[in-house]
């Protein structure tokens, strides 16, 4: 039978993605209709960037599931019309290995003291070599596919790499702690932090005062997850007092970050446009074309996401 699958997103990303979602569902052998645009009582499937606009599932009677083009899904996993399953984006190809490779290169490049090299007006010639991995603890937040796969990559580095998730983990190469005790634990004596949790209620302000007190004097922070993660008065703060050395961050509360938030002048804050990792259509083609081909083969659909926690 024909499956009909509606494009939901932006309307300038059809063009980058019809091409390679066509040749993966044909590669998957499916008999489809792929469109942007679909009479509501065809639609089986939806494609789905939480920017589309489209925000009533109910108008589609016969909907078996929406396929989330982004990683985060805190945007429509409360959205009460939504009663099929809904699969957020793990694409190891394309999002996993951007953000190993932001948080790596970001990590090194603290680790490395390299800011200090490339600005360096007094022309000072300073010989004070860098710590090596060994010494330097890092503590990655959250180990899911994006947070596991650099924790990983930081530890075949060399880096002693602590873990925090919200349930037990067993990981090898990586200190792993649970719990609300073990985040206090993850974090004590921290020299480096990554932030790759969802945004939650329950993960709004993880890092605040209290458990920025905990990090080594002079921590790193990197914040390629949620601008809800931190609490920005706190970081301020702390970075003020030098507690915290250096703030890379990716995302933000309110984006584009406003011109007048003091992130943007504070000389120990490097800010980018949420672009460590994004989705890329030809990779996340194959993620969307082979979830829809397992679903039609009565097979368990890969990624789909608990409600009761938000991810």
């Amino acid at each position: 039978m024909t499956v009909h699958i509606l494009f939901a997103a932006k309307v300038e990303s059809w063009s980058d993605y019809e091409a390679p979602l066509r040749e993966t569902l044909d590669a998957a052998g499916l008999d489809y209709v792929l469109d942007c645009d679909m009479q509501a009582e065809q639609v089986e499937y939806i494609i789905y960037a939480p920017n589309s606009g489209l925000t009533d599932f109910g108008l589609f009677p016969r909907l078996k599931a929406v396929l989330c083009l982004w990683a985060g899904v805190e945007d429509v996993v409360g959205n009460a019309s939504l009663r099929v399953p809904l699969a957020r984006m793990v694409d190891e190809d394309g999002l996993t290995q951007g953000m190993v490779e932001w948080v790596t290169g970001h990590t090194l490049r603290h680790h490395l003291g390299m800011d200090a090299h490339i600005v360096n007006p007094d022309q000072r010639w300073d010989c004070t070599p860098p710590a090596i991995a060994q010494d330097r603890p890092v503590t990655v937040l959250g180990l899911g596919a994006l947070g596991l796969a650099c924790a990983q990559s930081l530890a075949h580095l060399g880096f002693p790499v602590s873990g925090w998730s919200r349930s037990a983990k067993d990981l090898s190469g990586i200190t792993c702690f649970s719990g609300a005790d073990g985040l206090d634990d993850a974090l004590s004596g921290a020299q480096i932090v990554v932030l790759l949790l969802p945004n939650t209620p329950a993960t709004e302000n993880t890092l605040n005062a209290a458990r920025l007190a905990l990090l080594a004097p002079g921590a790193f922070i990197i914040n390629p997850g949620r601008g809800t993660l931190i609490d920005d008065n706190d970081l301020l703060d702390a970075l003020d007092s030098g507690q915290v050395a250096h703030a890379t961050l990716d995302v933000f509360r309110v984006e584009p970050l406003p011109q007048d938030h003091p992130y943007w002048p504070h000389p120990n804050v490097t800010v980018t446009p949420h672009i460590a990792s994004f989705t890329r259509p030809s990779t996340a083609a194959r993620v969307i074309a082979a979830n829809i081909a397992r679903s039609e083969q009565s097979e368990p659909m890969l990624h789909l996401v608990d409600r009761s926690v938000g991810y």
